[in-house]
């Protein structure tokens, strides 16, 4: 098998990088790192966001898996206390395949030449630097809503706990194929309205933004961002891809939830 480490870069990282890079090499595995099988994110969510996106044209080859030394360690299964465990199960055991849907954005300018195809683990934002968001909200063709705000966050199943769970939206469990729209600061008055709540929509509705005023927007997908001019349309909807976890033990998506937001810190007890 063949495998690549991403790591944060802080010294801890860099030293379970290092020793988890010898022991399986030790073991015969093969470090690649243009075509992995696996690869082994070493940080925070942050980090396994960066392997992610390095590795985005593999989705079909590639699995990934998580070692957790940042803050909070969402999608990472291991703590630095179990490299020793990880690297004899990564080493000895095959793994099984868990998959999580991801969110397509594809952003066309007003030439029409122009097209980004683009794929979020966790969302996408659309803000700009020069007063509100003006969009025409269009659901299967249909329009549905005049937005007017600071922006608009799409986000998938697993990207539900990040931004999109501090704007108010709800955290929906990654076996169901959907995306999220999210309102940032709409303006809700007697002239301007919007539906003020979160939009779930399922895997075959396509929504489509189009900006009413000329203006330059900044889109991150997941929390790389770019500033887009002359924007005709964003296009969002459940991407055919989906990422590839590796497992080697389960984990289930609710204690996830429940260790990052809610069970009590013993330590501060």
């Amino acid at each position: 098998m063949k495998f690549k480490i991403v790591s944060r870069g802080d010294n801890r990282s860099e030293k379970i990088k290092a020793t988890m890079k010898q022991y399986l090499t030790e073991f015969d595995l093969e470090y690649n790192r243009e075509e992995p099988d696996l690869v082994i994110s070493v940080g925070g969510d942050g980090t396994f966001l960066e392997a992610f996106h390095r590795y985005v044209h593999r989705l079909d080859k590639t699995a990934f898996i998580g070692v957790h030394t940042g803050h909070l360690g969402f999608y990472a299964d291991y703590t630095p206390e179990e490299l020793e465990k990880l690297i004899i199960e990564i080493a000895k055991t095959p793994y099984q395949i868990v998959e999580y849907p991801l969110l397509e954005v594809i952003i066309r300018d007003k030439s029409g030449k122009k097209e980004d195809r683009l794929l979020a683990l966790n969302e996408a934002m659309i803000k700009t630097a020069e007063g509100s968001v003006v969009f025409d909200v269009k659901i299967k063709g249909e329009h549905f809503e005049t937005f007017r705000g600071d922006g608009i966050c799409i986000s998938t199943p697993s990207g539900s706990t990040a931004y999109n769970k501090a704007l108010g939206g709800a955290i929906i469990h990654p076996s169901i194929e959907t995306i999220q729209l999210t309102e940032m600061a709409s303006i809700n008055n007697r002239i301007f309205r919007t539906i003020g709540s979160p939009l779930i929509l399922p895997k075959h509705h396509t929504c489509l933004l189009e900006p009413i005023k000329e203006k330059s927007f900044i889109i991150a997908i997941d929390h790389f961002s770019r500033t887009y001019n002359n924007v005709k349309s964003i296009q969002c909807r459940v991407a055919k891809e989906r990422i590839r976890f590796a497992r080697f033990r389960q984990f289930p998506f609710w204690n996830r939830v429940r260790d990052s937001f809610v069970a009590e810190d013993n330590n501060n007890l």
